[in-house]
């Protein structure tokens, strides 16, 4: 998290917003200004955790706020203490307390042990714009919250973010979700990191998700999601980044393409490569049809790269698919309410049905991809190689970046098919 001032603004200002209200200290808007009234907030948390009072957030300031960041907190157990006591001093359920230490016995807590304390609320915010620091307090605090539920970093962005991949489940079917190829496309970073709090809650507590027990997914499935692809493209496109030569050569490389609203309008990642047509399945196509339509250098969208998966993003995003070797993948986007499930003349047996199942859960129409975005995308590499069923998931309908009013709507409508894409094959 950078430094945060009185006039600041952005997605780390909403961030701070969100983690002062979450720790009492408000209510705030989250509008991302650092206004009059955030600023006195700053202070109170400031005066009560003992920290300099000076209206900044630093460093310091930062780490008094990670619990209301992550939505957990660290205990050193005392003496006589057990899950249940510890869960009353900070407001929370003893057996999510349980849950997130269960190496250890209930009532036999070690002295001096230091366990995971869930805060009351839920960990992922889906009322404030993306940006990479976001998804990393997501994923430590989910993953201390479901010790189910592990993380790994699948790669580097060009400016060395980690593309964070998170697992769970333990069965056969393995399944591999991704978002955020496009910068401007954010809002389904946030539908990724939802469903992963929402599976696994439901889990954690013998319940169901979209008429199915989780447990049953469980036993089935094998899940990976990697909910941002593009942590520095979607940091520029929410406004997070703000300087620095990464985001002078962005706007210059903006500047040629003046009828692009700039950062909001850049699908790019920090280096004008599009990431979904960097794929070595007919790149070569892509690149024909894109530099005929004028995309023949970094821009911010549109431009294939120098070669296939020259991209740092989408070569992890390759690399991953061999390892993991699913037999399904989503990959999500926006916009335009479809769902593509077809690459040039492959044929894969039961993709058809499977986008018809995916298309009946949430009203989306199943179709063919038009053909000037046929090439090059993950989803088409994925059935040319493997021959499986693969989906590229068009989220919501408007001009993207789509509101975050439209989230629950759209999350409403995608539950469905991140549901059941781990009980299909």
């Amino acid at each position: 998290m950078r430094v945060l001032r009185f006039s600041d603004h952005g997605p780390a200002v909403q961030l701070l917003q969100l983690a002062l209200g979450r720790a009492g200290f408000g209510p705030l808007a989250r509008d991302g200004i650092f206004g009059l009234r955030t600023r006195e907030a700053l202070l109170r948390f400031q005066a009560a955790n003992v920290l300099s009072a000076d209206g900044v957030a630093g460093a310091r300031t930062h780490r008094a706020l990670m619990p209301w960041y992550t939505g957990f907190v660290r205990h050193r157990v005392r003496r006589g203490e057990s899950f249940y006591s510890v869960a009353r001093l900070y407001g929370a359920r003893p057996e999510a307390v349980e849950l997130a230490n269960s190496a250890y016995e209930a009532h036999a807590l070690p002295v001096g042990a230091v366990i995971a304390v869930p805060l009351p609320f839920a960990v992922v915010p889906t009322d404030i714009a993306v940006c990479s620091a976001l998804v990393t307090f997501c994923v430590r605090g989910l993953t201390a919250r479901y010790p189910f539920l592990t993380a790994a970093a699948a790669g580097r962005s060009v400016m060395g973010r980690p593309l964070w991949a998170l697992s769970m489940g333990a069965g056969e079917n393995r399944v591999l979700y991704n978002a955020a190829h496009h910068a401007n496309e954010w809002i389904t970073t946030l539908l990724l990191l939802r469903f992963t709090e929402e599976l696994c809650e439901a889990f954690a507590q013998g319940g169901m998700i979209f008429g199915r027990s989780a447990a049953e997914i469980f036993s089935y499935a094998r899940l990976c999601l990697v909910p941002l692809v593009n942590p520095d493209g979607v940091d520029l496109a929410t406004g997070e980044l703000q300087s620095g030569p990464r985001y002078t050569a962005a706007r210059t490389i903006a500047a040629r393409w003046p009828e692009l609203p700039f950062p909001a309008g850049w699908k790019a990642n920090i280096a004008g490569t599009d990431l979904n047509l960097q794929y070595p399945a007919e790149w070569e196509t892509a690149r024909a049809i894109k530099f005929a339509a004028g995309f023949t250098a970094p821009a911010p969208m549109n431009y294939v790269g120098s070669a296939p998966l020259s991209a740092p993003e989408s070569r992890a995003m390759a690399d991953l698919m061999r390892t993991f070797d699913p037999a399904l993948v989503q990959a999500w986007h926006t916009q335009g309410e479809v769902i593509y499930w077809r690459f040039a003349d492959y044929e894969v047996a039961g993709a058809a049905d499977i986008a018809g199942t995916f298309s009946a859960v949430s009203g989306y129409a199943s179709a063919e991809t038009p053909y000037a975005a046929s090439f090059a995308g993950f989803k088409d590499l994925f059935i040319q190689d493997y021959r499986r069923p693969g989906f590229t998931i068009e989220a919501g309908r408007g001009v993207n970046p789509l509101p975050l009013e439209d989230f629950d709507a759209i999350y409403a409508a995608s539950r469905g098919i991140l549901t059941l894409g781990t009980l299909v094959t």
